[in-house]
Parts: structure tokens; C-alpha cells; sequence
């Protein structure tokens, strides 16, 4: 049994240092992991974060956009009314032209009349 002791006993020296090793070694790496996974959560915190910033981003480009289109379709009905008035008053100026030259033809004519 002396044998069986001192075999138990070196065992102990050499393989319970090692276990304790792997043990003081598992808890760091779990500590890490442990690390990794909540450096990871928050990284998915603000991601989302993120995200939702964007849309609402997207949303706030989307209502300028819709706005902007309805300015340039009303500048636009402008723009048509603003022609039709200047088209008009062209049309009133040549016709104002030619009533003046026909009261002048209708005067030439009343004067050759009367003479």
C-alpha cells in the first residue's frame, strides 16, 4: 500500500495543479465570453437604435419629398395661369392694334366720303 499512497500522492502533486490550471483558465475565458456577449448585445442595442434613426430619417426625407412635389405642381399651376394671362395680353394688344388701324381705315374712308 506504500506504493498505492505514494502513486495517489504524486498524482495529487502533478494532476491537481494542472486541474486547478484548466479550472483558473475556464473561469477567464467564461469571464470573456461573458465580455463578448454583452459587448455584442450592445452593439445590437445600438444597431437597432440605428435602424429606427434611419426610418425615422427615411420618413422625414419621404414627408419633404411629398411636400416639395405638391409646391412644384401648385409653381407649376402658377406658371400655366401666368402664361395665359401674358397670352391674353398679347392677344388684347394685337387686337387693340387692329382696332386702331381699322378706326383709321373707317376715318380715310369717311373722309373720302365726304370730300
Amino acid at each position: 500500500m506504500d506504493i498505492k499512497e505514494t502513486l495517489r500522492s504524486s498524482l495529487r502533486d502533478i494532476v491537481l495543479p494542472e486541474i486547478h490550471d484548466v479550472k483558473t483558465e475556464q473561469i477567464k475565458i467564461t469571464e470573456r465570453l461573458n465580455s463578448v456577449d454583452q459587448r455584442l448585445a450592445d452593439i445590437n442595442i445600438h444597431l437597432a437604435d440605428q435602424s429606427r434613426r434611419i426610418d425615422e430619417t427615411n420618413k422625414r426625407i419621404d414627408s419633404v419629398g411629398d411636400e416639395l412635389v405638391s409646391m412644384i405642381g401648385e409653381t407649376n399651376k402658377r406658371i400655366d395661369r401666368l402664361y395665359e394671362v401674358i397670352v391674353r395680353r398679347d392677344e388684347h394688344s394685337e387686337v387693340v392694334i387692329k382696332i386702331i388701324d381699322l378706326e383709321k381705315r373707317i376715318t380715310g374712308l369717311e373722309q373720302r366720303l365726304a370730300a
